[in-house]
């Protein structure tokens, strides 16, 4: 069995969507607390990326602690990964320390690069294509802004922890690493990275990608990331008002606004229009409005597909709404998936950076 701890959900559904192209049975799942499903690949979401560093290694820690208990009680020996933004986002080094803490791991290699997708390490530092990390829209990230492209300089801890932080501009560079890796070294990195290692363990690509396609009479688009792609949907666009963004007012105010529009036809896209306010706090406030605004129109008219847009916001959305299990059914394009849960609500997952894959 393969364990893939992500620190949130876009994250989560991205690992467990290639999984899924690998033809492996793979359950995304939120948290640990009812146990490990029996699939061949358990991807955990920890939303540890909304925390704070302490509050994400008291977490990481659960969850290694949690792992050695279904150990103990005869689940299959595990492999684990952990999965990390491509953008260097979240309490990298802080979750790593944590997992190693706890075995049997000695040490870690990790690689964020994900070159299929053009987001490449060259001496030392990340680029987006030709482009300096710090000079994409990274740098304004409310929570992790993007304010250096040094590898070393981002992460200042990783030679203490024995974290090695490659280079890698292609996928021989991926492979290689995944070659020359001991099995006491714990693998932590993005997409490319994660299939690499599924390559290298004998499994190969299954199921090509489905066109995505969109109920537009019945769809609920959250676009919560402050990366949210521009994409023509077709469907009515409500922005969050100025005053809720400013914090002059709440998630009933919006919700009061836009309600009776949706209940007449309930379809349309939730969208952030501004971006000057950054900080952790107003992150969580955000997130929560929208997740507030969310619940309210679901519970009002359960739409037939619910797309979400964003990881934090993601999370945020599904816990609100209580659900916590999910299987995956279509993989749209890398990181893009439908998935279901018990109840049978359709769900498409995006991370905000992503482009739309229509």
């Amino acid at each position: 069995m393969i364990v893939v701890i992500a620190d949130d959900i876009t994250g989560a559904a991205e690992m467990a969507g290639v999984a899924f192209d690998y033809g492996l049975r793979v359950r995304l799942v939120l948290g640990l607390d009812e146990g490990l499903p029996n699939a061949d690949v358990v991807v955990v979401a920890t939303n540890t990326r909304s925390m704070s560093a302490s509050q994400a290694a008291v977490v990481t820690k659960e969850v290694m602690n949690r792992l050695f208990v279904q150990v103990a009680e005869g689940v299959p020996p595990l492999v684990l990964f952990k999965k990390t933004d491509s953008a260097l986002r979240g309490h990298v080094m802080e979750e790593l320390e944590a997992i190693l803490a706890c075995g049997p791991y000695k040490k870690a290699v990790f690689l964020p690069a994900n070159p299929s997708r053009g987001r490449v390490i060259r001496d030392g530092k990340y680029y987006c294509g030709d482009v300096p990390i710090s000079k994409t829209d990274f740098a304004f990230d409310p929570e992790f802004p993007a304010r250096t492209d040094s590898m070393r300089a981002r992460f200042p801890d990783a030679e203490r922890l024995g974290v090695s932080m490659p280079d890698a501009s292609s996928a021989d560079d991926v492979e290689a690493v995944v070659s020359n890796c001991s099995p006491d070294t714990l693998l932590a990195g993005a997409a490319d990275f994660f299939e690499t290692l599924l390559v290298h363990r004998g499994h190969s690509r299954k199921k090509p990608h489905s066109p995505m396609t969109l109920d537009a009479d019945h769809t609920l688009v959250v676009a919560g990331s402050t990366q949210s792609q521009p994409c023509q949907l077709g469907l009515p666009v409500e922005m969050m008002p100025r005053e809720v963004y400013d914090g002059g007012a709440g998630a009933t105010e919006w919700i009061q606004k836009i309600l009776p529009a949706y209940l007449h036809s309930p379809r349309m896209v939730l969208a952030i229009p501004f971006r000057h306010l950054t900080g952790k706090a107003v992150a969580v406030r955000l997130r929560q409005t929208m997740a507030d605004v969310v619940r309210a129109m679901v519970e009002a008219y359960p739409p037939t597909t619910l797309v979400l847009e964003g990881g934090a916001t993601a999370f945020c959305c599904l816990e609100s709404l209580s659900w916590c299990q999910f299987a995956i059914t279509e993989v749209y394009a890398p990181g893009v998936i439908r998935m279901v849960t018990p109840q049978s609500v359709s769900i498409i997952l995006k991370p905000g950076s992503y482009p739309w894959p229509v």
